[in-house]
């Protein structure tokens, strides 16, 4: 494991603080590689019947030949979130997007390495307690976890 990796505990964090947070550091340090575990632990703001309306929509968009295609699972729900924040068309952006990786729960290789919590994204922040997490709607969406 490379020494600039820097492995985020994504459990009760809200994915678009979470997203703008990891978009500002691969950008602005051009070595640091990022890693997020626990994407179905993610958190989403706002009432569970919007958000899965949402996300419903979002995916139904388009026929299924010519897309646009949205992801199911939760890893690479945040994996687009944050490809949404990067100028991804772009040298910076694609090389940016290339230093990212995301997990489902904890790796064997991440098990004992010390994980940075996102103080500003924390879903505790929230003033209201609605709220969902990825992995419910995935499975909304018919992801089946393993």
């Amino acid at each position: 494991m490379d020494e600039e990796m820097e492995i985020i505990d994504g459990e009760g964090l809200i994915l678009g603080r979470l997203a703008s947070e990891v978009v500002k550091q691969l950008l602005k340090e051009k070595e640091k590689k990022i890693a997020i575990i626990n994407a179905e632990h993610v958190v989403i703001s706002g009432s569970k019947e919007a958000v899965f309306r949402e996300y419903k929509t979002r995916k139904n968009r388009g026929s299924k030949e010519q897309g646009p295609f949205f992801p199911k699972m939760p890893d690479r729900i945040v994996r687009r979130t944050i490809r949404g924040m990067l100028p991804y068309k772009r040298v910076k952006g694609r090389e940016a997007l290339s230093r990212l990786r995301v997990y489902l729960g904890i790796p064997e290789e991440y098990e004992k390495v010390k994980r940075k919590k996102v103080e500003t994204a924390s879903a505790e922040r929230l003033s209201l307690a609605k709220y969902v997490t990825l992995g419910e709607v995935s499975e909304k969406l018919g992801w089946v976890p393993k």
